[in-house]
């Protein structure tokens, strides 16, 4: 059985979001002063030697429109390579591949994936999936690559009305530049004292 891994860009209060996707989010890309290739490194060293994607409809316009441009790195190759699970209503419309679109149940779909024999499956920057899998115990582990900024606004990983969880610290690594990078398995339901 294939696990699930969440990773995600945030900042201090939580935010996700990088790009004018909307065209209204004033900060443009604030993780670009914290880029080192150390920080680089483990990232695609959390992706693992192989793995596929799992990618909201938004995520996926958005990289196909520059990883497969990308020079030759690991990352770009790792990305370039995986199989790209989409939710979609749309999926004649998808190019990058290889890809199969998701849909209509994207519960369904992950776990029939999540069945199969294969490589792990990563999700990133497709927040409006995270408190779906999440809701429905999809989910594995998380890891946040958390930057020492608060932005205030915009798009947060973990959206109102995510379902609570108890998550298991696994490791933390500081990055030179100030990034942290925190693994977490998840651990269930909420616990409370």
């Amino acid at each position: 059985m294939r696990k699930l891994k969440i990773m995600e860009h945030i900042s201090l209060d939580g935010i996700l979001q990088t790009s004018d996707e909307d065209g209204d989010f004033p900060h443009g890309d604030w993780t670009a002063p914290y880029r080192t290739p150390a920080g680089r490194d483990a990232v695609a060293a959390a992706h693992g030697t192989s793995f596929d994607l799992l990618l909201g409809r938004r995520t996926y316009d958005m990289w196909s429109g520059f990883w497969p441009k990308a020079p030759s790195s690991p990352m770009a190759d790792g990305l370039n390579a995986a199989k790209k699970y989409v939710a979609t209503h749309r999926p004649e419309s998808l190019e990058w591949g290889p890809f199969e679109g998701l849909a209509p149940d994207l519960v369904e779909g992950v776990r029939r994936i999540k069945s199969q024999d294969g490589p792990d499956l990563v999700l990133s920057g497709s927040s409006t999936l995270t408190s779906t899998l999440l809701e429905h115990g999809l989910a594995d582990e998380v890891l946040l690559i958390v930057y020492p900024v608060l932005l205030g606004t915009g798009k947060r990983f973990f959206a109102e009305g995510t379902p609570p969880r108890s998550f298991e610290l696994v490791s933390t690594k500081a990055m030179p530049s100030g990034v942290i990078l925190s693994f977490y398995k998840v651990a269930g339901p909420l616990k409370t004292g």
